[in-house]
């Protein structure tokens, strides 16, 4: 059997002195394996970077088959990013996120498109970490944890909302937050109606998003957050051009 698709690199891993396992996600078939014959050699190791667009043919005897890939360049997503140390590293988070914490060939379709457009915002300097932080909420919905960030938990207020329960994932609003602000997470303005977003608003939005991956998605596989991700959150401090 075999199937074509569009896709973007996630992760490389050798396999013996010449080949590589590639993980791709896709738009039709999710994130998907798949052996490169020659991947890991000098001519294709510059195609398999992570965040770079692929035109990919599957071919396999069956359907749960490791199977091979056949290759065609797209976009060099990642190499447009090398000019950036900032925007590497939100590149490589978001790579290593989706490649930690989506099932292997699950259909993700509109986190697919939610991943062009943060490439294409990466590549125009836009504000792509801002983007990021909403990325991540979009998986943490696509696999059943989606977050509620609406309306208050306690009052039902949808106005003023500042925290959010690390426990239900439900906005609180700043009155009803007083008492308890310590135990609450923070809830970034950008995420709750308002405009741009400061480094330290990121940094609340991937602390916030970060806490729910850990704890319903990567804490039951065993796992913690990938370093690639880590690695993000020390970069917010030194400059507004993360955001």
């Amino acid at each position: 059997m075999d199937w074509r698709d569009r896709g973007i690199v996630l992760a490389v891993r050798p396999l013996g002195e010449r080949d590589a396992v590639l993980s791709l996600f896709t738009r039709d078939h999710g994130r998907h394996p798949g052996l490169v014959r020659g991947g890991a050699g000098r001519r294709l190791t510059p195609l398999l970077q992570p965040g770079n667009e692929l035109h990919a043919v599957w071919r396999a005897r069956l359907s749960d088959h490791l199977g091979t890939y056949g290759l065609e360049p797209g976009a060099a997503h990642g190499a447009q990013a090398l000019d950036s140390a900032r925007k590497l590293a939100a590149l490589s988070a978001v790579c290593a996120v989706l490649e930690t914490a989506l099932p292997e060939r699950e259909v993700h379709a509109r986190l697919f498109d939610g991943l062009e457009v943060f490439l294409q915002v990466l590549a125009a300097d836009g504000p792509y970490a801002a983007l990021l932080v909403r990325l991540e909420l979009e998986v943490l919905a696509d696999l059943g944890f989606g977050l509620d960030l609406g309306a208050c938990a306690v009052t039902g207020a949808t106005a003023g909302l500042t925290h959010v329960s690390p426990r239900t994932g439900r906005a609180v609003s700043a009155a009803a937050a007083a008492p308890y602000g310590d135990r609450l997470l923070r809830l970034p303005a950008f995420l709750a109606g308002g405009g741009a977003a400061d480094p330290g608003e990121i940094a609340d939005g991937l602390a916030l998003t970060g806490h729910f991956l850990e704890r319903h998605v990567l804490a039951p596989q065993g796992r913690g957050l990938p370093a690639a991700r880590i690695r993000l959150a020390s970069l917010l401090g030194s400059g507004p051009a993360i955001c």
